[in-house]
């Protein structure tokens, strides 16, 4: 088998192990209604996965440090199998936080994984391509995992996506077993050489951005599916189309983010796809809160959001990279846990507010959130201007 196959399996795995994470934004008010609990507390269970995600990960491969890439695949892969099991066969609310939890451990450390492998298993011109396969694994599992998700909830049990995300990781653990040579491991960064960049503004500022933007996004994507049957009065198959055509926007976002930095600066690139962000969720906002509007044109207005927050999301990667090429690698780790911080913290804010309030306040909470990501650019921008200045005077 040649390597470049090799990396498809991983891509390939790479989609389930997604679709583990994701699916459960799609099919919230099914695991509500058979947990008997409201969607908003069925919500946390997306605030535990991020929040055990950003953290367990981590451990797991520090304590890791000396085995070999593979034996790490094949163990995330059991603890995908484990974290499966959890959730079908035990009932309450209590256990399938366990489950969530035991998930997100196991598809972090995947990933992690699977990223340093696929650039080894690949030429050394091609090692980005190799990358770039395996993360379009995992965006797949938005395009695809989630609306199928939404139909298998729908036509069946929830609980069968699970069954079949198992059995799909006990196979998927003998294939890497078969596939993947033994790769050795990468010596681990100190915590406190990671920490210490957080003392320099400007990644501090980045990271602050991404924080207020997945905020955003968490408190609105967290709900949607709630959001789409109440709000705009969606059937079952009109939810699903929609998931197909936000992964869809996913995928052109990302895309799309690679292009206008390349073209315009990552600092362009990024203000500008806050700004569609709010423009976006505050008419959205607007318009049904008084006027019914066309469905059309409400669905058009979360692609917009989509496309944006995923075409910020490619480029503040490129923008932390730039700050600090020399830490590049810590710097996207440290990035990747603010990601799941803010996921966490919006689905916690979220379940808040659509207790407290309404389901149509996620859209003007997740603007809010939004604007606060924009003034922190602004306050970024006014200071590096300030250095600027202050650097040109010296030399004069």
């Amino acid at each position: 088998m040649s390597n470049t196959w090799k990396i498809y399996i991983l891509a390939f795995i790479g989609f389930f192990v997604g679709t583990a994470e994701f699916v459960i934004a799609g099919i919230l008010d099914k695991v509500a209604e058979s947990a008997n609990i409201s969607v908003a507390a069925a919500g946390q269970l997306i605030t535990v996965f991020a929040i055990a995600y950003a953290f367990g990960p981590p451990i797991v491969m520090m304590a890791l440090a000396k085995t070999d890439r593979r034996k790490v695949l094949m163990l995330s892969l059991s603890i995908l199998v484990v974290g499966s099991l959890l959730t079908v066969s035990l009932s309450g609310f209590f256990f399938l936080i366990v489950a969530r939890i035991v998930l997100a451990v196991g598809t972090g450390v995947f990933v992690v994984t699977a990223m340093s492998v696929a650039p080894k298993l690949a030429q050394p011109e091609r090692q980005a391509g190799a990358i770039s396969t395996v993360f379009a694994g995992f965006s797949l599992a938005l395009v695809i995992g989630v609306p199928i998700g939404r139909i298998v909830a729908e036509s069946y049990d929830w609980r069968v996506i699970f069954w079949a995300i198992g059995l799909l990781s006990l196979l998927a653990t003998f294939a890497v077993a078969k596939a993947i040579p033994v790769t050795e491991a990468e010596v681990p960064v100190p915590l406190k050489d990671q920490l210490a960049l957080l003392k320099k503004p400007s990644i501090t500022f980045a990271l602050g951005i991404t924080l207020f933007v997945f905020i955003s996004y968490s408190i609105v994507n967290t709900f949607m599916s709630p959001f789409l049957s109440t709000v705009m009065s969606l059937s079952a198959g009109e939810i699903s189309v929609v998931f197909f055509a936000l992964g869809i926007a996913s995928l052109v976002g990302s895309k799309l983010g690679g292009f206008l930095a390349d073209r315009i600066g990552p600092i362009k690139t990024i203000s500008r796809t806050m700004v569609a962000q709010f423009l976006a969720l505050a008419l959205l906002s607007v318009i049904l809160s008084t006027i019914t509007g066309s469905i059309i044109f409400n669905i058009a207005l979360l692609m917009i959001w989509a496309i944006a927050i995923w075409g910020f999301s490619t480029t503040q990667n490129f923008n932390l990279v730039s700050i600090a090429p020399e830490a590049s690698g810590i710097l996207l780790s440290l990035n990747s846990s603010v990601i799941q911080i803010g996921i966490a913290a919006g689905a916690g804010v979220g379940g808040i507010v659509t207790v407290q309030s309404s389901m149509l306040s996620i859209t003007w909470i997740g603007a809010g959130s939004v604007a606060i990501a924009i003034f922190l650019l602004v306050l970024s921008s006014i200071r590096n201007r300030k250095l600027q200045i202050e650097e040109s005077l010296k030399v004069i």
